[in-house]
């Protein structure tokens, strides 16, 4: 299996914020998540893959090109959903279509009505009078109806009603048993990766703070609770970050903890995992 995805120590300074050497990559055939507080870098390293943005320094291999010398490529086998609408307000869905179908070498009609069938979508009414839940509807059926390799989402569940982003992930789940195909996702609604993501990566303050297996991260880490005369035990571990309150401590460390018989330890979620990092970065 290929790489799909290579990022080699790129950095984007922007006026307020910069990303600082960050690096990850992953195979073909998973799906990525993206996950980090807002303001983290999400989406400007979502803009310097799809080469919206030009990195200052680093590289970005896509399929093993960059978009120095292969952005056409790359772009014909990517499809992107990003959580603004780039598309013609002012016309129906039908007319956006016969506008973007064109670009697309591997555009298939007949799969984009069925999806706009399944998902429901009005064919006749302009996008403006579109809810945020069916703009993005109409967004990802595009970017599913020219068979593309790679399916970059940018916040794609946040503004969808609980059932369709259920429904979203089975598809995105449905589109990675074809071979060679890959996903990469970015969200703050860790829950939904928890379900369906192979690898995550976790941006924080424009750094990357891991990049690895889901089940590996979840391992790694344990909630631990306890009154609150142990909470300075914990300092002796590799203490993420604390939370007391007036009878007693939750803490998040990773690695290897003694237990006794006043700690209770707990297996963390992706939004502990989250949560806590931020919190004992802002100390």
């Amino acid at each position: 299996m290929g790489k799909m995805m290579e990022v080699k120590n790129i950095s984007k300074k922007l006026k307020d914020f910069q990303l600082n050497q960050v690096s990850f990559d992953f195979q073909e055939g998973y799906i990525m998540g993206l996950i980090g507080p807002n303001g983290a870098g999400k989406s400007t390293l979502i803009r310097c893959l799809m080469d919206l943005m030009k990195v200052d320094q680093g590289e970005i291999k896509l399929f093993n090109l960059t978009h120095e010398e292969h952005t056409k490529e790359i772009k014909q086998r990517i499809g992107f959903v990003y959580d603004e609408s780039h598309f013609y307000e002012d016309l129906t869905l039908e007319k956006n279509k016969r506008i973007i179908a064109p670009f697309y070498k591997n555009w298939d009609d007949q799969a984009f009505y069925q999806y706009i069938e399944s998902f429901r979508l009005p064919l006749k009414k302009k996008v403006k009078h579109l809810s945020k839940g069916m703009k993005m509807k109409f967004a990802i059926a595009i970017a599913l109806s020219h068979h593309p390799d790679l399916i970059i989402l940018d916040e794609p569940t946040s503004g969808l009603d609980p059932v369709f982003r259920r429904e979203l992930l089975d598809i995105l789940q449905d589109f990675i048993q074809t071979e060679h195909k890959s996903v990469f996702f970015s969200t703050h609604i860790t829950t939904d990766l928890e379900q369906i993501a192979d690898y995550i990566t976790f941006i924080h303050q424009g750094e990357i703070i891991f990049s690895k297996e889901t089940d590996e991260i979840l391992e790694d880490y344990k909630l631990v609770k306890g009154p609150k005369e142990l909470a300075e035990q914990m300092d002796d571990y590799d203490l993420i970050g604390i939370k007391q309150t007036s009878v007693g401590f939750e803490a998040l460390v990773k690695g290897n903890i003694v237990e006794t018989e006043q700690l209770v330890f707990l297996q963390p979620n992706l939004e502990d995992i989250m949560y806590y990092t931020v919190k004992g970065s802002s100390k």
